[in-house]
């Protein structure tokens, strides 16, 4: 990333980070997926890569729009969750079950706080710079995270952290 000049370079350099945020999300969720047991966390692992894709498609688009290089940087804060989110789900995970079914909840909330962190950012950035329509999605998107944060906290306090308790 090039040291910004403007609010617009700015803009275009946290389209860029989401992308790659997006991208090892996406790789770090598909070697956790397998390990979900609960049907309704499976469920919501199993949409999660269209959600994700959709959101990048939108974040490479608005970079276009900017007569950008459509092209991403590399995100160190994802770099960092992601990693977290397989020690604890995969290298050194709990056996199989809820307490696993537990620990993936946590890792994906945590990487969808930090899209929901950024995302939330470029909004109000690309609101401030008077681009409406981008604003309007990146909200859009906002939104969608929130109801998936949402129905992670769903399934964890309706039966994966009772379960877990119950091991």
């Amino acid at each position: 990333m090039s040291k910004p000049d403007s609010l617009l370079d700015m803009y275009t350099d946290e389209l860029k980070d989401l992308w790659s945020a997006n991208d090892q999300m996406a790789r770090a969720l598909k070697k956790i997926a397998p390990k979900a047991s609960d049907e309704d966390l499976k469920g919501l692992l199993a949409e999660a890569p269209a959600g994700i894709a959709s959101h990048t498609a939108l974040l490479k688009a608005l970079i276009e729009n900017q007569d950008e290089k459509v092209s991403k940087e590399h995100c160190k804060g994802m770099e960092g969750l992601c990693a977290e989110a397989l020690k604890h789900t995969v290298e050194e995970a709990p056996s199989k079950g809820p307490l696993l079914d537990v620990a993936i909840i946590t890792q994906f909330q945590r990487m969808t706080h930090y899209g929901l962190a950024g995302f939330g950012t470029a909004a109000a950035i690309a609101a401030a710079l008077g681009l409406e329509d981008d604003q309007q999605q990146l909200s859009d998107a906002v939104g969608e995270m929130y109801d998936t944060d949402e129905l992670l906290t769903a399934i964890a306090e309706s039966s994966v952290n009772e379960a877990a308790a119950d091991e």
